[in-house]
Formats: C-alpha cells, structure tokens, sequence
C-alpha cells in the first residue's frame, strides 16, 4: 500500500514514474513471492502472467505515444503483485478515473470557471530535454497514479468479498 501511495504522489506531483520506484516495488513482490508471503495468494505462475500482460498491453500505448514509458512499467511491476485476473479490473478503473481527468480538464480548456484546478489537472509545466528542446507530447493525464489507486480500491473491494 506504501508503494501504491508514492507511485500515485510521485505522479501527480511530476507526470511520471520513475524507475527506481518501479523497481523497488518489482523487487519487494519478487522477495515476498519467493519467501511465500503473497497477500494476494497468487503464485510465481500468475504472478509472472500478470507482470508480462500489464508491461506488453500498455506497450501498446508507449508505442503509439498514448503514455509514458513509466505507466508500462509500473503496470508490469504491479502484474507481479496482483497477476493478470486483478489487472482487468484495475485497468479499466484506473482508465475511467483517466477519462474523467481528461474529460474535466478539457471541460475546463473551454469554460475556465476554475483556472486552478485546471492547472493542477494539466500537471507540472514541461521540462526542456537535454538539447533543449520540449517533449514532443505533453502527458498531462498520471495514468501510474490511477493504476495506483484502482489498485487500493480493487484491495478494499476483495476485502469486502
């Protein structure tokens, strides 16, 4: 749950996940899968299913310039806590808490009642690269963020069951 919290900070704060928090995590589940301590009860099997079907799916998006590269690789690191029949629902709360995002911020583009909260949607402003040129696309939607947090709610809702 600590992971999940800073990966979702981490990403509202600075629009990305970095790699050393995607790696912290992939290795805590790898230790906690090998000394039998899963939370979830998934084994090695669905554990590794679940980290390659979150990596290679959101590839697809990196690929196309949808996302970030971070988002893929939390999500492959997050299929190895969960596995890949956790991750469908998880994908598709997280993908509806990122429409809601887009859809308010571009309601706000249009109609500025509140410039803030605006800003706060569109994220930090964008960094110049080492040449010194701006990123080519602006990612202002921390999809990391709303994994994370669809995971929590995907935690409580299994406790609940």
């Amino acid at each position: 749950m600590l992971w999940l919290l800073c990966v979702a900070v981490y990403d509202f704060r600075k629009r990305r996940v970095p790699n050393w928090l995607v790696l912290s995590g992939a290795v805590l589940a790898l230790a906690v899968l090998g000394l039998g301590a899963q939370p979830f009860g998934i084994g090695w099997t669905a554990a590794l299913a679940g980290a390659v079907s979150g990596f290679v799916f959101l590839l697809l998006f990196y690929a196309m310039g949808l996302m970030g590269a971070g988002d893929v690789k939390f999500a492959g690191a997050l299929g190895l806590w969960v596995g890949m029949s956790a991750l469908v629902p998880i994908w598709i709360i997280a993908s509806l808490f990122a429409g809601l995002h887009g859809a308010l911020w571009l309601a706000l583009q249009r109609w500025p009642f509140f410039p803030r909260l605006a800003l706060i949607l569109s994220g930090p402003p964008s960094q110049p690269a080492a040449g010194g040129t701006l990123p080519s696309r602006v990612r202002f939607i921390p999809y990391g963020a709303y994994l994370a947090l669809a995971t929590v709610a995907w935690m409580f809702w299994e406790r609940q069951s």
